[in-house]
């Protein structure tokens, strides 16, 4: 298998934070989203953002933005599937999704991703720690993305129904803070503490 491009999830309409663009906040020296980058870039061979909206607030990042083509603000799947078209233009099979608004996660998300994706024979993996599987982080395959499309024509909007139906493996991480994300000021002063 080819490495997988990276898509950053940053499509939300962060209600809990009061709107905007949770990943354009400061986080230390740089913005959440600048701490994802950090982290996803060095594992997939190209890297691009999922985000709604005018996207020239993204311009001094340097990657693709690439929008969901399913309107009204229909939750990660959406664009999930928006990378799987993205990736399909560029001939790569796979994708890797990280959330922009979760600084921490592993630096062998995609290695174990895609060790979990080959040793149960699948096409799709999903993160997993002790408190529960995280859907947005995940191994995906270009060849489904009709299927996903047609799904989320019908209504689905829930990650883990349309991935169960897919028989999606799980990569087990042993710290469930690398997965804490910020929804609300108070996490946000959180995950400054964590850094």
């Amino acid at each position: 298998m080819k490495q997988p491009l990276g898509v950053i999830l940053a499509g939300g309409q962060a209600t809990r934070m009061g709107g905007g663009d949770k990943g354009l906040l400061t986080l230390g020296g740089g913005t959440i989203l600048s701490h994802v980058i950090d982290r996803l870039e060095p594992q997939v061979a190209d890297l691009a953002l999922n985000a709604n909206g005018n996207v020239t607030r993204f311009a001094d990042l340097g990657l693709p933005v690439i929008s969901d083509s399913i309107s009204g603000f229909a939750g990660p799947l959406s664009g999930v599937l928006a990378g799987l078209d993205w990736a399909a233009e560029q001939g790569v099979d796979h994708i890797v999704t990280a959330a922009a608004d979760t600084p921490f996660f592993p630096c062998d998300l995609v290695a174990q991703l895609l060790l979990a994706a080959q040793t149960a024979g699948t096409n799709i993996a999903l993160a997993r720690t002790t408190g529960g599987r995280h859907p947005t982080f995940g191994l995906w395959p270009t060849v489904l993305r009709d299927d996903l499309r047609s799904a989320l024509a019908g209504g689905l909007r829930k990650v883990v129904l349309w991935t169960d139906q897919h028989s999606a493996a799980t990569a087990h991480f042993p710290d469930d803070a690398a997965f804490f994300n910020v929804n609300t000021p108070n996490d946000l002063a959180t995950a400054q503490d964590m850094l």
